[in-house]
């Protein structure tokens, strides 16, 4: 038996163009993704200039060396300092400050008794 070579993937585009999808990521691998990653298409992590800083090989080593659920033992930040404590400053009293209440005459009109309506008579008692 002759072994057959294996079938690239190729994808019709809505113009009707024949598209290798994989020829296409291999000839874009080294181009920097888009994103605030910092990776190129390959999973490379990129430093200043876009060069190659961590090979993909190294991210997924790392990532498989340290076991699920467990925290790395260095702190990716620096611990914030504890905020010192001053003591309290001295407050000066304040005096009170009295008021004189003034008189405030009131402008309501007395209120007239009348008889609520309900459902359909105070629906219709503006429309007449």
């Amino acid at each position: 038996m002759v072994a057959r070579a294996p079938r690239k993937k190729m994808y019709r585009s809505m113009q009707g163009r024949m598209i290798d999808i994989e020829k296409l990521r291999a000839s874009n691998e080294n181009v920097q993704a888009v994103g605030n990653m910092n990776v190129n298409a390959r999973g490379d992590v990129l430093g200043a200039g876009g060069k190659v800083v961590t090979a993909k090989e190294n991210v997924i080593k790392k990532y498989y060396e340290q076991p699920k659920g467990m925290v790395s033992d260095t702190p990716r930040a620096k611990p914030m300092p504890a905020p010192r404590k001053e003591p309290p400053k001295a407050v000066a009293k304040a005096t009170p400050i009295i008021a004189k209440p003034t008189a405030r005459k009131s402008a309501t009109k007395p209120k007239t008794e009348t008889k609520s309506k309900k459902g359909i008579e105070a629906a219709l008692d503006g429309l007449e």
